[in-house]
């Protein structure tokens, strides 16, 4: 089954669950939508996690359904990385990545750095992201670089506010996004401009997924 998100073909579930960390996770589209079919019975609050985030060994299987050069998100209903994930459930999801070297797995986590200080193994075809909403959490950047991970992506969405001060050094792709849903806060396009010519100075990949911009804006 395909997906809706346009910068991917497949996602993929092992975890299901999380915990806020940020201004980028107050309007989470998972957490909406887990609450709305009964997926998670409580908010995702970091008291609610223990009974929030769950590990599905079930559908580690999954990976051998993927058709050759697929890309699949991981997790996006979770986070990988979130601390009640337990090391040993990591490696088995890492073992089915690893055994199917024909599909692209992309993780995307707001928790990087403990991205990066696992050690693997890291096939090139798996891909290792930061979500980056705005400067408040650019640290991420810093911590994802340190990930030994072939390819490393950043996920600028939901961008609520500028990017000031953005190193692209070692960053392969970037991906910019407007909110989406129930109260979203707009997006300059000015905001995504610079990130977009950043990008083209480095020669990094860009890709624009969605405006958030106010009406006036648009055209």
């Amino acid at each position: 089954m395909g997906t809706a998100i346009s910068w991917t073909n497949e996602t993929w579930n092992p975890v299901t669950g999380c915990s806020r960390v940020s201004e980028g996770c107050r309007h989470c589209y998972a957490e909406r939508l887990s609450l709305k079919f009964g997926w998670s019975k409580k908010p995702w609050t970091a008291a609610n996690a223990a009974e929030n985030v769950i590990c599905h060994p079930e559908r580690l299987r999954k990976v051998y359904s993927f058709k050759p050069g697929a890309r699949v998100f991981v997790n996006s209903m979770s986070d990988l990385f979130h601390p009640l994930v337990p090391d040993e459930f990591i490696a088995e999801v890492f073992k089915a990545m690893n055994d199917t070297p024909d599909v692209i797995y992309q993780i995307l986590t707001k928790r990087p750095e403990r991205a990066a200080l696992w050690t693997g193994p890291w096939a090139p075809n798996i891909w290792q992201g930061a979500s980056i909403e705005d400067a408040r959490v650019l640290h991420r950047v810093e911590a994802l670089r340190a990930c030994q991970a072939w390819t490393l992506f950043l996920s600028c969405e939901p961008l609520i506010g500028p990017l000031t001060g953005l190193d692209l050094t070692r960053i392969d792709w970037v991906i910019v996004g407007g909110e989406s849903g129930p109260g979203y806060r707009p997006m300059d396009h000015a905001w995504a401009r610079a990130i977009r010519d950043e990008c083209a100075k480095h020669s990094v990949a860009f890709f624009f997924k969605q405006s958030a911009a106010p009406i006036t804006e648009r055209g």
